[in-house]
């Protein structure tokens, strides 16, 4: 570890001393692509030297404490020993999550896509309740949501809705989300007051670009017809609705949000293109490690990953055992909570399969993607 991270604190200098050459600060496109290179370096060169500061002062009190005869001068070397070890210790924790591999998708932008489950009215309820917690999630962290198809139900919940959502690690942290969602409550429409379960579903797919998957436009069948949104049925007669079929794999995207034809189409091509990259990206993971199916592991609609149980103020994520009684905030949109329990629990996991001799950022279970 210590080798790598010297590696890594050279380049950084080497990006350090590039970047003030004359004839790259005048070049902008070469400058941004170090920049961003040295930036990505800042973090963990910032620890590591802190580190190697941190022992070479553990290591001369360890001397002093070895070598010196002076009862007094012992004493402060063991005091000095106590105060640093717990410091190095959490450092080199720090360094060897910092030299896990990044997940490429990380950065990118998400397609979010709610639909109800078992328990009818109910269950499109719940499902508008988890619209609102996204919703409230993705203001407390300054990122654009972009609505794209909805179909709701009689009583004001969903059927299905889905939306993109705009962001700089967007991906990173609704990745968790993606799986069944049980929801224990009294329903409203129970005369008798008894509590039933309900479940929706959740899948977040990354954004994928032009650049990431190419579509051939002869592969689409488009269809028009009246949209039966709000925006379409009351203010217009066109056909501005659009559904789009692609052929070679028949998956099928219907957009009516829009009163424009052309921005359905736009937004129906951006939901077809994210799920044919998921598609994509499960079928090459299927075909390197089966174990590792993460992603399909997580969609897998028979496995619920959460239960929201109202009569107790409770939310369970069944994946890493973790309950907390904050179920009017999570709903409310705090679930930095639950995402970064999450998160820790998936870099334990894969230190884990570090120390007992796996590939550096090997996991065999995985909370993100595969």
């Amino acid at each position: 570890m210590l080798d790598r991270l010297a590696e890594l604190e050279q380049r950084y200098q080497e990006l350090e001393a590039e970047m003030a050459r004359p004839e790259v600060y005048s070049d902008p496109d070469r400058l941004r692509e170090m920049a961003k290179e040295y930036a990505s370096l800042e973090e963990i060169v910032s620890v590591f030297r802190e580190y190697r500061k941190l022992q070479e002062q553990l290591q001369e009190a360890q001397e002093i404490l070895q070598g010196s005869d002076d009862s007094e001068l012992r004493t402060l070397a063991e005091e000095e020993i106590a105060a640093l070890k717990p410091q190095v210790e959490a450092l080199n924790r720090k360094l060897r999550l910092l030299l896990l591999p990044k997940d490429p998708l990380d950065e990118k932008n998400v397609i979010v896509e709610i639909r109800a489950g078992t328990g009818g009215e109910e269950a499109a309820l719940f499902a508008a309740d988890l619209l609102r917690m996204y919703t409230r999630y993705a203001e407390r962290q300054g990122w654009k949501l972009d609505f794209i198809s909805s179909t709701p139900s009689d009583l004001g919940g969903f059927k299905e809705v889905i939306f993109a959502v705009e962001g700089k690690g967007a991906y990173s942290k609704l990745k968790y989300e993606s799986g069944p969602h049980r929801v224990q409550r009294v329903p409203v429409t129970e005369s008798s007051g008894r509590i039933h379960p309900s479940a929706a579903t959740v899948a977040v797919l990354p954004e994928a670009d032009e650049i990431d998957l190419e579509i051939n436009p002869n592969d689409l069948e488009w269809e028009t017809f009246l949209s039966s949104s709000p925006g379409g049925q009351h203010m217009q007669k066109n056909e501005t609705a659009v559904r789009v079929r692609h052929k070679p794999t028949g998956l099928v995207v219907e957009c009516q949000d829009e009163r424009s034809q052309h921005r359905n189409r736009e937004k129906a091509l951006r939901v077809l293109r994210s799920r044919l990259y998921e598609r994509e990206k499960r079928r090459q993971q299927e075909e390197i490690d089966a174990v590792r199916r993460s992603q399909v592991r997580r969609g897998d609609r028979s496995e619920k990953i959460r239960t929201y149980n109202f009569p107790q103020n409770r939310v369970t994520d069944h994946r890493i055992n973790l309950t907390l009684y904050q179920l009017e905030e999570i709903l409310d949109g705090e679930l930095n909570p639950l995402l970064e329990a999450l998160m820790e629990a998936e870099q334990e996991e894969r230190l884990a399969a570090l120390s007992a001799g796996g590939k550096l950022g090997e996991r065999k279970q995985g909370f993100g993607r595969p």
